[in-house]
């Protein structure tokens, strides 16, 4: 049985309802009280269309991450180096994890509000696992590494977006502070192997 394409119009409502979320997230200050009747409104399109699309609010939220985070995978998974999969193991983990860290200061309010979907666990989500094997792949090319999978969830802590909200938000850390700050805790770590 061949897969339907989606009819055009409800490719054109999905992409709608993306670009009026990314909109509304981006300037909202509490993602929590972001509605899915205020994301139908500002698309110009119904609620049922919005749960129809996308199931619920969370699944809304993974595929609006997974939008603004495909072209970081793309360069992870192809690209040339730092990010892509040719780089020495030394370089790409601090590459990988700096990456993510931009993302996220990117996407503060999002990424927290996924994340806190979860039951304020950054492991239910399925980019969380995604970027746990890219990291650990990296990491078993480390000559010496013992324990390439639990590194990769110790070195992804520090990338939670909780605590880079705290960081950033509450404790005003600026971006290349904390982007100094991970690379230089990703360097001692790797030069202890």
């Amino acid at each position: 049985m061949t897969e339907r394409k989606p009819r055009k119009d409800a490719a054109r409502n999905r992409q709608a309802v993306l670009e009026a979320a990314d909109a509304l997230f981006g300037r909202c200050e509490s993602p929590e009280e972001l509605t899915m009747a205020d994301i139908a409104a500002a698309a110009g399109v119904g609620k049922g269309t919005l749960f129809r699309a996308f199931g619920d609010r969370t699944g809304l939220l993974r595929a609006l991450y997974e939008a603004r985070l495909e072209p970081v995978r793309e360069a992870v998974e192809t690209g040339p180096p730092p990010l892509g999969p040719a780089t020495a193991p030394r370089e790409r983990v601090p590459a990988l994890l700096d990456a993510l860290l931009c993302f996220k200061l990117d996407n503060r309010r999002l990424a927290l509000a996924l994340e806190e979907t979860g039951s304020s666990s950054p492991y239910q989500a399925g980019h969380y696992d995604w970027w746990h094997g890219v990291l650990r792949s990296a990491l078993e090319e480390v000559p010496g590494m013992a324990d390439a999978g639990f590194a990769a969830h110790a070195l992804l802590a520090a990338t939670r977006a909780d605590l880079v909200e705290r960081l950033a938000g509450r404790e005003g850390v600026e971006r290349e502070r904390l982007r100094a700050q991970l690379a230089g805790y990703a360097a001692r770590f790797l030069t202890a192997r």
